[in-house]
């Protein structure tokens, strides 16, 4: 997307009103009952009618979180696990993995099936592995379709993956086409060096995924060719270099360790259990339990393996964006014009949402709010 374009799109956007969240009447999960429904405020991401956040309603649906984060993995080193919408202009879907497990009760009369629906499991695993895996999850976070830990997951996709922190189209505070073009080049930068998506496997086999990574590089740098051989060559050489360097550490294989440890906890990884990989960590440098493989800032777990990896550590979408632009405390953007507000207690604001939720006088003033 240009910025010429962005800032058309932007005007139109504007002018129909409406924060984020389509303007769904999705109840409130904190408040319940006494709120009456979702009313998105103007600019903040919250509900005029109860005052709690966008996520605290998780409006929207699957459809939604899929677009979402096609958008997200598109022109990345991940967008294999998206695919092309039929129709929609180069715009992709993300391909979530969804799991359907069926087990047999056993009784004397005929056979009947207990069915499990898993609203996501990681990719490429058999359904053993992917069980132990989520076997390894707390239950309150396994997303077993329908229950709390389903919802935890969307709750953590809104939170940690805002649609503002990289489209744009999402935005209310951008004013100009300096603005869009600096939020532009900050998503095409960490889409190419931070971004990932993390991988089950187990101790040992960092390997496989390595090369499976290299060759998934070079097959994309292959069907580029046909429409520019010279940039697809540049990218290839880019892609096997960096895949060189996730596949080992100082040389050293570590495919016949007998020991393995989680980079995060430190403790001990069972080669029988499942553990999680992240290429932009290097495939044989660490690996973590699916447990501790969490946001280092918010301590979260990372909502469908997304990670963010920046200065050897994992953050989620939401804190790794935090640590290049100030978010503004008003309406929860991130800044990208030269001046802005930082208050006594360190919190940033765009200069105009520095003022009252109710009144709109500014916080500086005393208001009978």
């Amino acid at each position: 997307m240009d910025v010429s374009s962005a800032m058309e799109k932007m005007s139109i956007k504007q002018t129909t009103g409406g924060a984020g969240g389509g303007g769904r009447a999705a109840m409130c999960l904190i408040c319940k009952e006494s709120c009456s429904g979702f009313q998105p405020h103007s600019w903040r991401k919250a509900c005029t009618a109860c005052g709690c956040s966008t996520v605290d309603h998780a409006p929207g649906n699957d459809l939604e979180d899929d677009q979402r984060m096609g958008r997200l993995l598109t022109d990345s080193p991940f967008s294999h696990l998206t695919t092309k919408i039929k129709g929609g202009g180069g715009l992709r879907l993300y391909k979530r993995n969804r799991m359907i497990v069926t087990n047999p009760v056993v009784s004397r009369k005929d056979p009947t099936f207990n069915t499990t629906t898993y609203d996501w499991a990681p990719a490429g695993l058999n359904q053993k592995l992917a069980m132990q895996y989520m076997e390894l999850l707390p239950e309150s976070q396994r997303p077993v379709s329908g229950t709390i830990g389903a919802l935890a997951r969307r709750r953590q996709l809104l939170s940690q993956l805002p649609a503002y922190d990289q489209d744009p189209m999402k935005c209310q505070s951008l004013a100009s086409e300096e603005e869009i073009s600096s939020m532009l080049l900050f998503v095409k930068q960490y889409k190419q060096e931070v971004l990932g998506v993390g991988e089950v496997a187990l101790p040992g086999e960092g390997g496989a995924l390595s090369e499976a990574a290299i060759q998934r590089a070079a097959k994309e740098a292959k069907e580029r060719s046909s429409s520019d051989k010279k940039d697809a060559a540049q990218h290839q050489d880019h892609d096997s270099s960096n895949s060189s360097m996730a596949s080992s550490t100082n040389g050293t294989d570590y495919s016949d360790k007998t020991e393995y440890r989680c980079t995060g906890c430190q403790d001990e990884v069972t080669k029988e259990s499942p553990a999680v990989y992240a290429e932009r960590a290097g495939y044989h440098a660490a690996l973590w339990h699916p447990k501790c493989f969490v946001c280092s800032e918010c301590g979260q777990m990372l909502a469908d393996l997304v990670y963010f990896w920046s200065n050897q550590k994992l953050f989620c979408g939401r804190h790794y964006c935090q640590t290049v632009w100030p978010r503004c405390s008003g309406c929860d953007e991130l800044i990208f014009c030269r001046s802005f507000l930082t208050a006594k207690d360190g919190q940033k604001w765009h200069h105009h949402h520095y003022c009252c939720w109710k009144c709109g006088q500014t916080l500086d003033a005393p208001c009978q709010h």
